[in-house]
């Protein structure tokens, strides 16, 4: 078990040479390697710089580097210009696309004595550790999975082994993982780098893939004083320890701890990077710790097209809505469509409010009776974003004709939470 690399703070900011030469000497350590594959995030994570990383990777490895697989989970899969996008001049040809139904392989099962302690009780179930054929059955003598630590409202922490077994899993694996962490609490795990979820993952780890040679490269980007995005860290390593590391940093840069609620905020979702309330609804999850009881959620959406990215999820969001966690949970128990796909459930509890703010949606394309129909309140983008201007806010509190408002210009960079409330 080997750090290779681990450097980062506060105010670090790596330029791009520096991130070649301290991708390069974590490369030189690992010693030659003839076949390799990366698994770097989608497009939805595209400010994380895994991009800019794998396309390194391909200038060291050359032709060793055989094989891209994007860990899409459950999403879209990538078009070529959104890989040309990210990954530059890398050849599309070198890029597969993750089967989370069918193109699994199942490598051990955590028992369902393991899931009931993590769960205090709350669940009774085995729990498949899958991840994608290509990875299992490749013959790769490397395997570099590399992504974002930030905070992550499933698991506590995003990456490492998540990039993985979920990010590369299969329909059970993701669907129980996430519905694991909605009934024991998403207000008990975000920020946190221990977490039900992440032990459950851990165990896997350590009991079912351990002949797998994965190498980790884990970045922390945030904001500098000029509001421009800065990777605060780079850490590279084959276990838990380069996660750790990385936690430990992304919560100085990316935890905000209010010192009072927020009344009012807004957020705007950069449509190039979230079309859909799957993804989008990131600002309900990282502001929901620090909003005020009767407060507003106005989220700004203009790319916003769909609720679910996967048709069968979308489809069950229509059809149920964002509902408080009793209700989803009596749902899941008579009715079979949900109960078969908890990570729909696990989703609806997550975007709920559990009715203590308003949430409104602003979306570029759904109508008034979409959105009304999963039971959020629509918003017109139009007057909504003349009257809150993005161009003209800064990320925090901001005046708006007399009324105070907090903005979040993106709210997969961060975690807000009141103090009081952080408990």
């Amino acid at each position: 078990m080997s750090l290779y690399f681990a450097a980062g703070s506060e105010t670090t900011e790596f330029t791009s040479a520096e991130l070649k030469t301290a991708l390069f000497q974590a490369l030189d350590a690992l010693g030659p390697r003839k076949k390799v594959l990366c698994l770097p995030p989608d497009i939805t994570r595209f400010h994380s710089r895994a991009g800019e990383l794998t396309r390194l990777a391909w200038e060291y490895y050359g032709d060793s580097l055989a094989a891209v697989l994007p860990a899409i989970g459950t999403h879209t899969p990538m078009t070529e210009a959104e890989i040309g996008h990210m990954f530059g001049d890398m050849p599309v040809s070198l890029f597969h696309v993750h089967d989370w139904r069918t193109g699994i392989t199942t490598l051990g099962e955590v028992p369902a004595s393991f899931i009931r302690e993590v769960s205090e009780g709350a669940l009774d179930f085995t729990w498949p550790a899958q991840v994608d054929n290509l990875v299992a059955e490749g013959g790769f003598d490397l395997i570099l999975s590399l992504g974002q630590v930030v905070p992550h409202e499933v698991i506590g922490m995003a990456n490492y082994n998540k990039n993985v077994f979920v990010g590369t899993g299969g329909s059970e694996g993701i669907n129980k993982s996430h519905f694991l962490g909605a009934v024991y609490g998403m207000e008990r795990i975000m920020g946190r780098a221990d977490t039900p979820v992440r032990r459950v993952l851990n165990y896997a780890s350590d009991h079912f893939a351990q002949h797998l040679p994965i190498v980790y490269v884990q970045t922390v980007v945030g904001k500098n004083n000029a509001g421009q995005l800065a990777l605060r860290g780079l850490y590279v390593g084959d276990d838990v320890e380069c996660f750790e590391q990385a936690s430990a940093l992304s919560l100085k840069v990316n935890f905000v701890m209010m010192e009072r609620e927020i009344k009012k905020a807004v957020v705007f979702l950069d449509p190039s990077e979230f079309r859909s309330t799957w993804l989008g609804n990131k600002s309900v999850y990282r502001t929901r710790m620090a909003l005020a009881d009767g407060g507003d959620l106005i989220v700004l959406a203009p790319g916003v097209k769909e609720f679910g990215e996967d048709p069968t999820i979308d489809k069950l969001i229509r059809k149920y809505g964002y509902r408080n966690t009793p209700d989803v949970l009596e749902a899941v128990k008579n009715n079979p469509d949900l109960a078969g796909n908890l990570s729909a459930a696990a989703h609806l509890i997550h975007g709920t409010s559990e009715g203590r703010f308003r949430i409104t949606y602003c979306p570029g394309y759904l109508t008034r009776e979409e959105v009304e129909g999963v039971h959020y309140q629509y918003g017109n983008l139009a007057e909504m974003t003349q009257k809150y201007n993005p161009e003209s806010l800064q990320d925090g509190f901001n005046d708006v004709d007399g009324e105070e408002i907090f903005y979040i210009s993106n709210p997969a960079l961060g975690l807000w939470a009141y103090r009081g409330r952080f408990q």
